[in-house]
């Protein structure tokens, strides 16, 4: 699907703040209430619109120790790819996991309430994960940018 200029704009409004009524969004967009909810309709039938979700402050919920942990496997087969892609799925502390190139193979971002806690997870949980060679972790000092929105 070809992306116009008012779906950037609607796409770019509603990254912005997914919880605009139609209305809200058409006037800033200068159309009807029906054309917007169509638009909004469509980029979500195309998937272009995956999800709605609730962002949460990690300070908040405690967890707000942010690492990324960088993982080399044994061997590059397919097989032990397959196993740790299935076992990173089950992991809650896991926000996100990138096969990536380079030195390792993939780079997790993790969020846990402290070190201990993140011991506690590379003990028991990451490095019970079979054919897993090294990790490297990084502790974030401070967040500079974080953004979920694409720009269009």
């Amino acid at each position: 699907m070809e992306l116009d200029n008012i779906d950037k704009k609607l796409i770019n409004l509603l990254q912005n703040n997914s919880k605009q009524t139609t209305k809200q969004l058409s006037l800033q967009l200068g159309l009807s209430v029906t054309a917007v909810y169509e638009r909004v309709k469509k980029l979500e039938r195309e998937k272009i619109i995956a999800n709605y979700v609730a962002i949460i402050d990690p300070k908040k919920v405690n967890k707000a120790f942010l690492v990324f942990c960088q993982v080399k496997l044994v061997q590059h087969s397919r097989e032990y790819l397959s196993v740790f892609e299935k076992e990173i799925l089950k992991l809650p502390e896991v926000a996100e996991c990138f096969h990536i190139s380079g030195d390792y193979d993939y780079i997790l971002k993790i969020y846990v309430k402290d070190m201990e806690e993140y011991r506690e997870f590379m003990v028991n949980k990451l490095t019970s994960i079979k054919h897993i060679g090294s990790t490297q972790s990084s502790f974030t000092i401070g967040g500079i940018k974080n953004s979920t929105t694409l720009s269009l």
